[in-house]
This record gives C-alpha cells, sequence and structure tokens, in this order.
C-alpha cells in the first residue's frame, strides 16, 4: 500500500486505518529524541566540551551510518571518562525535557489495558528516571561505569543496542502470552528499526528519513499524542 498524508505532518503506509488502540496488548518506546528532547549522551559530552565530537557519532550512527551500535556507543563514553557523575543530575535537571505528547500517550495507552516499556540505547540514571515519570511499566538501558565520583568512559554489562531492543520487546510478549503483531514500537535512530519490525504497528518520530520510510505511521510534525489520531 503507499504511503498517503493521513493529516498534515502524519504520513501512514503499509496499513489501512483505524485501528483500536485497546487491540494492542504492548508499546515499546525509544527514549532519546523520541520520549525526551535530547540525546542524553551529547549533553553529557557538552561537560567536557565534547559535544561536537559525540554528537557526531551519535547523529551517524542514528542515521544508520554506522552500523555496528554497541562499537559507536564505546567510543561515545569513553570519550567521557573523567566525566564529574554531578554532570549526569545536571543534564536531567536542566536539559530533560519530555518531547510533547509523551505523557499523553503513555496515559492513554495504560488507560486501554497495554504494558508500556522503554528501551533505550542510552542510560539508567535518565531511563529510570524518565519511567517513573511517565508511569511506565519497564524500563531497560545501559550502565555507566562510576568511580570516585567520576565516569570511567566504559559501560557496564551487556550494551543495549537494535537487537537487545527487540529482544526485550519480544519478551514481554512471550510473558502477556500475545503475539508480536499486537505491539506497538515508537523510535527515531536506526537502531530502533529491529523493535520496529518485530512490532505489528512502527511508528516514526520525528525520525531519520531511513525510519520514516520503513515505518508503518510517520509523525514528522506536532507530538507524540498524534498517533492517537490513527488508533480509534
Amino acid at each position: 500500500m503507499s504511503s498517503r498524508v493521513f493529516a498534515p505532518g502524519l504520513v501512514v503506509q503499509h496499513f489501512e486505518p483505524p485501528l483500536a488502540l485497546a487491540s494492542f496488548k504492548a508499546i515499546a518506546f525509544d527514549m532519546d529524541s523520541t520520549l525526551i528532547n535530547i540525546e542524553c549522551i551529547d549533553e553529557i559530552a557538552d561537560a567536557v566540551g565534547k559535544k561536537a565530537e559525540v554528537a557526531a557519532i551519535t547523529e551517524a550512527a542514528m542515521r544508520g551510518e554506522i552500523t555496528d551500535f554497541k562499537d559507536s556507543l564505546r567510543r561515545r563514553v569513553a570519550l567521557l571518562k573523567g566525566v564529574p557523575a554531578e554532570a549526569l543530575h545536571g543534564v536531567y535537571e536542566q536539559r530533560l525535557r519530555l518531547n510533547p505528547g509523551a505523557l499523553e500517550l503513555v496515559e492513554a495507552a495504560k488507560a486501554a489495558g497495554l504494558q508500556t516499556l522503554l528501551v533505550s540505547g542510552g542510560f539508567t540514571f535518565f531511563a529510570d528516571r524518565v519511567r517513573e515519570r511517565l508511569g511506565m511499566h519497564e524500563a531497560h538501558s545501559n550502565t555507566l561505569d562510576i568511580q570516585g565520583g567520576l565516569l570511567t568512559g566504559h559501560v557496564l554489562g551487556d550494551i543495549v543496542d537494535g537487537e537487545a531492543k527487540k529482544r526485550h520487546l519480544l519478551a514481554l510478549c512471550a510473558r502477556l502470552g500475545c503475539d508480536p503483531r499486537h505491539s506497538i514500537a515508537v523510535g527515531d535512530g536506526a537502531n530502533d528499526l529491529p523493535m520496529m519490525g518485530a512490532a505489528g504497528l512502527s511508528v516514526a518520530f520525528h525520525a531519520k528519513p531511513k525510519v520514516r520510510e520503513q515505518a508503518m505511521v510517520a509523525i514528522n510534525e506536532g507530538g507524540l499524542d498524534r498517533l492517537l489520531e490513527v488508533l480509534a
């Protein structure tokens, strides 16, 4: 099915709306630049004057030009070595904002009986706080190694990349006993494509061209709650 403009700034392709929100059982969200307005790692890097260097790697990874997300994350985190952990609090309190419509969409999903999942290639410091702020059910992300109050430049444990996001969504569906086709995945970057491909409804939010092209719904203007215009 060819794409069509469902409403200004809202493109629908590969399916025929309306669908009912309540017919889905789970919804998974990326965090940085999807639920929130920033790329947290870029803002942490700003604390040591390395934002441009880190942001260039972030942008290339999101466009899909760097295909090894784990390697790109390790490279960026290495540049954060020596950053005071207190800088994380500064980023959260001073720079991080929920994107428009995030709270409204999450609340609508919960009211319709969906389990809400945050899966991020970013960091637990922010993901856990955003999950709590939005009242979401669970969150999975990466843990920065901190010793002596300073970032070491390393990530602890396995890195949450695109395939891990997909696995977390599929695991949630398995726990719920539902087919993955009864799930929704929302993201903006290339590492969101695996989980978006596994879901029954994929949503691109102010996304990179590669992601917009493959998503079933592309929100190019306005807030996340515009998805509710498609879902009856």
